[in-house]
Formats: C-alpha cells, sequence, structure tokens
C-alpha cells in the first residue's frame, strides 16, 4: 500500500484489513498482484474510452503499459498464470488503485473479493452478494440500497429474438454501458430508405457472416489509400461504418419492441420478478427459460443467507456499465445516494477466456470502495 493512499484512509484501512482477514477465514486467499500491468487487457475488456483514465507508459520493448486501473483484471491474471488455473479458488484484496477521475483524488484505495473456477454459479453469486452485505456492516454502515440485474437475461432474450447479429451487438453493447438502448431500441423500429444502394448488400452479408463483411470494407478502404482517421484505425472504421450500414437498411419488428420493452419494464421484488418473466416467456414463446431458471435459483439461494429480499430491488434494465459482465450484476448504496456505490460487482465468465484461458472458467466478484465507505461513516469506520 503507498503512503499516499494509507494516509487518506487511516482507521478506515484497518478495518478493511479486519474485514480481509474474516474473508481469509472464509477461505479466500490474499492477493497482492503487480501496479504496474499491461494496458492491452484493459483496452480490449473496457474499450478505448478507458485510454483516457488510465495512467500510461511504455516499456524498453514497446509495449504499453499502465497503473492498475482496478484489482480484477490483475487478480484474474495472476490466477490464470498459476498452478490452480481452473480450480475453484477464491481472492481477497485490498491495494491502491489508479484511474484519472476528473477532480477526485486519482490513487484510491480498493478492497474486494474474486472467485474463480465455482459451477455452482446461483449460489456464488448469492455468496457474493451475502459477503458484499457483511462488508458494509464491518464499516459501520446499516441499511444499505441493494440493486441487482441479470444481463444473461437480457442477452437470453436478445438471442430468443433471433435478430441480426450486428443488431445483437450493439444493443448489448449498449446496455451493458447504460448508454443510448432505448434510443436504439426505437431507432430499429424505423425502417428507412438506404442513403447508398449498397447499404442493403452490406446489410444482408454482415446478418450471415460480418467477417466477410468486414473483410471486404477494409480491403475497398485500403485500396482507397486510407490509413487512419480521428485516430481510428482503417479496420475500426471500417467495422463503424459496417454496423451503421446494417442498422440504417432494416427495421425492428414490432413484435420484437414491443417484448424488448415489456422486458425492460420488469423490476421490484426479485420473487415478483421471476413471475412477471415466466409469464413473458410463455406469453411471447420465448425459449428463456435457462437463464430464467438460473435467477429463480439464486433467489434461493440468496433466501438460504439470510437476505431480507424485501429490501433487493431487481430489474431487467440494470447494468453495470462494464463490458465484461455476462450475468449477476449488484451495487450497494448508501439510502439516498444515487451514484456512487459503496460495493458493486457481479458475473463475468466470459473474461477468463479472453484472458488467455484455455477452457471457459466460471468467475464472479466485487470491489469494495473504501473511499466511499469512508465518506458514508463521516472518516471514521
Amino acid at each position: 500500500m503507498t503512503k499516499t493512499a494509507a494516509t487518506r484512509a487511516t482507521g478506515s484501512a484497518e478495518w478493511a484489513e479486519a474485514l480481509l482477514q474474516s474473508f481469509a477465514q472464509a477461505g479466500y486467499v490474499r492477493a497482492e498482484p503487480a501496479i504496474l500491468q499491461p494496458a492491452e487487457p484493459f483496452l480490449d475488456l473496457s474499450g478505448e474510452d478507458i485510454r483516457k483514465s488510465l495512467y500510461l507508459t511504455t516499456d524498453a520493448s514497446g509495449e504499453e503499459l499502465c497503473l492498475r486501473p482496478d484489482l480484477t483484471i490483475p487478480v484474474a491474471r495472476d490466477y490464470l498464470a498459476s498452478a490452480d488455473a481452473g480450480q475453484p479458488t477464491g481472492f481477497c484484496y485490498l491495494g491502491p488503485v489508479f484511474r484519472q477521475r476528473g477532480g477526485k483524488p486519482s490513487e484510491f484505495l480498493q478492497a474486494g473479493i474474486e472467485s474463480f473456477g465455482r459451477q455452482d454459479r446461483p449460489a456464488a453469486d448469492a455468496e457474493m452478494l451475502a459477503l458484499g452485505l457483511e462488508a458494509t456492516a464491518a464499516f459501520g454502515v446499516g441499511d444499505v440500497d441493494i440493486r441487482t440485474g441479470d444481463v444473461a437475461l437480457f442477452s437470453a432474450l436478445i438471442d430468443a429474438l433471433g435478430l441480426y447479429p450486428v443488431w445483437r451487438r450493439r444493443l448489448m453493447k449498449d446496455f451493458n454501458r447504460k448508454v443510448d438502448l432505448a434510443q436504439d431500441i426505437e431507432r430499429l423500429t424505423l425502417a428507412t430508405s438506404s442513403a447508398n444502394e449498397y447499404e442493403g448488400v452490406l446489410a444482408a452479408l454482415a446478418g450471415s457472416d460480418r467477417k466477410a463483411a468486414l473483410a471486404l470494407v477494409t480491403d475497398l478502404m485500403s485500396i482507397a489509400g486510407a490509413t487512419t482517421l480521428g485516430g481510428r484505425s482503417v479496420a475500426e472504421i471500417a467495422d463503424r461504418f459496417l454496423e451503421q450500414s446494417t442498422l440504417k437498411s432494416g427495421a425492428l419488428p414490432r413484435d420484437a419492441l414491443q417484448k424488448i420493452k415489456r422486458f425492460l419494464s420488469i423490476n421490484g421484488d426479485p420473487r415478483d420478478a421471476l413471475k412477471q418473466l415466466r409469464s413473458l416467456a410463455a406469453d411471447a414463446q420465448l425459449a428463456i427459460d435457462p437463464a430464467i431458471d438460473q435467477f429463480e435459483a439464486r433467489i434461493g439461494f440468496m433466501a438460504e443467507r439470510g437476505i431480507d429480499l424485501t429490501r433487493v430491488r431487481f430489474s431487467t434494465s440494470f447494468g453495470r456499465g462494464v463490458d465484461y459482465y455476462t450475468g449477476f450484476e449488484f451495487e450497494l448504496h448508501r439510502i439516498g445516494n444515487g451514484d456512487d456505490p459503496l460495493v458493486a460487482g457481479g458475473r463475468y465468465d466470459g473474461l477468463m477466456s479472453q484472458l488467455g484461458a484455455s477452457a471457459p472458467i466460471p468467475a464472479v466478484g466485487f470491489s469494495i470502495w473504501i473511499e466511499a465507505m469512508i465518506q458514508t461513516t463521516g472518516g471514521a469506520a
């Protein structure tokens, strides 16, 4: 831990250390990944938008490095490089992270848990929420606003609707990043005449083989002499062009729009949401039962862990703004604080493969925002 971060968190860091000891007693091993990390995983998994918030440098070989902006990816990378990779293993951590945040301190403490390799996903999800609630209690925070969602349900819905692949990618990206989802849904309902005679061809090609369409557009741009534009490569420009052409060339069927809107309106007590999801699947003949079954199992494990379900707010439209989440997501907020979570996390099964795992590895975890905890408790935990 650096002296600057430790000084800002005097007292609270001690409470966090005590909390990590309780996590260790529960079987979570203390992880201490390197502060300097390869930048590529963060840029690949969070998008180039994160670049402006990173502290970047380059080593002698030309590899781009950064001060770690969070601890999930560093802990996951160390796990994959260990002899335990692929085996059920849990880690806890406490340390400084570094991120440019527009007026807020760029170095701040983060604690948390990451659990890898557990096949009992609903039980592991419920355990994360229970441990997150334990963390807020350890810092002396009483009632908290428990917000939950499940991106796997939205993904299952989009798959069941049989949308063009480019539409699916666009909607999933909007859902994960909390931007423009409503606008894109409305835009896809408006049939427009193609502004260019080739847009329909590109849309048809992208609908069946995106890789071939992207190669075609990239080659045409290269032949035309295009190199970069606004810092984007030819491949990035071609990908954006292809996406826009496909989106403009057709319309989302009205019945699909109605199903999506009905789905996104479901919220409240998770048990009530479960009933609404079952009803939607039956009424609309949607093959999303496996995702709903996982949701129902998670609710049961939450109850078994003593979580008061009447305090849990579930919403099908809830997302944490991170691309790599694949299932359960949650945030714990101080009552009355709408923006800054005290604890936040979820399931990210796809991340391990993206980081180089040879076989899929289930993963779930959460981060504790020590800074927010300090503010909530008035500086003393």
